[in-house]
């Protein structure tokens, strides 16, 4: 399963969907393109605007910038990972922490 914590300013993404075998997994690939497109749309704006960590099988994103695009991007980012969340509850899991 996919976990996504989203604490206020950071989202730590762990784990496979397990949705089917590793290249045809779609819910693995939806993720990846919501939250690769996200960061790369990120930093087009604003060089500096997150620190993201890649580890196996781990993501980490700190945002660090207070710019109103970038903030409405993560935003977004968010609300189409809690979109597939809806659709594959075995596969990916939101968790909102403060």
């Amino acid at each position: 399963m996919i976990k996504v914590r989203i604490n206020k300013n950071k989202v730590i993404i762990t784990g496979h969907a397990l949705y089917d075998e590793y290249g045809k997994d779609i819910v693995c690939a939806s993720a990846s393109s919501i939250v690769i497109t996200s960061v790369n749309a990120c930093l087009r704006i604003e060089e500096n605007s997150l620190i993201y960590k890649e580890e196996k099988d781990k993501l980490t994103i700190d945002v660090i910038s207070d710019n109103k695009n970038v903030l409405l991007i993560i935003e977004n980012m968010i609300c189409m990972l809690e979109e597939l969340a809806l659709s594959y509850k075995e596969n990916i899991k939101i968790i909102k922490e403060d």
